[in-house]
């Protein structure tokens, strides 16, 4: 199979991470924005973007308030999808597969690590709730700024979660629309990948 250039390499995860660092440096906003999918109960579905935080080996995570909708939807399923794509490299990574929560250590430094503004917010939203106003929110945010003070601890209800492929597809655009495409797939996540070409 001719997967060379910037397909090389036996590591889907390093490849990823590979592609996500060379986007970091061409495109305008948010490189590792990703549109995740899930469905609901009655299996319609929902997409929306959301912040990639990490690639790890064996898995990508992504953090949020496990109350909204999306975090309802995956922990009644416990899968999801998403693509990540870069319109400044013309390429694009879709992903399938099982999730499961992080909400460990690493979660707690994630939330540490960001702004104050954001902590507070992420404790005062009731994310995917109806809201009466933009001002009934700011006042929940400044009532918490009195009671979690400077340094709040992460809610049990916001955290992690981490997404265990079983499919992995490299996109990249090639001209007339005859695109270069390889699938990385497997049957669970203890089983090797069987990588594949796909007509564009």
């Amino acid at each position: 199979m001719d997967r060379t250039g910037i397909f090389a390499g036996d590591d889907p995860f390093a490849i990823a991470r590979r592609w996500l660092a060379e986007a970091e440096a061409t495109e305008p906003n948010d490189p590792n924005a990703i549109a995740l999918s899930t469905v609901d109960a009655a299996g319609m579905p929902n997409a929306r973007m959301v912040l990639l935080k990490d690639i790890e080996d064996a898995a990508f995570v992504f953090y949020t308030n496990y109350s909204s909708a999306k975090g309802q939807e995956i922990s009644a399923s416990g899968k999801a999808a998403f693509v990540m794509h870069w319109k400044s490299l013309r390429r694009q990574v879709r992903v399938r597969g099982t999730v499961t929560r992080e909400d460990g250590p690493s979660a707690d430094a994630y939330f540490a690590s960001r702004s104050l503004q954001s902590r507070l917010g992420a404790w005062a939203s009731r994310q995917s709730q109806p809201l009466d106003s933009r001002g009934s929110l700011m006042a929940e945010v400044a009532k918490l700024t009195l009671t979690k003070g400077t340094n709040p601890p992460r809610p049990a209800f916001w955290g992690g979660f981490r997404i265990t492929p079983l499919e992995i597809e490299f996109w990249a655009d090639g001209a007339f629309r005859l695109h270069d495409r390889f699938q990385w797939r497997r049957s669970a996540a203890d089983q090797p990948w069987d990588v594949r070409r796909l007509n564009p």
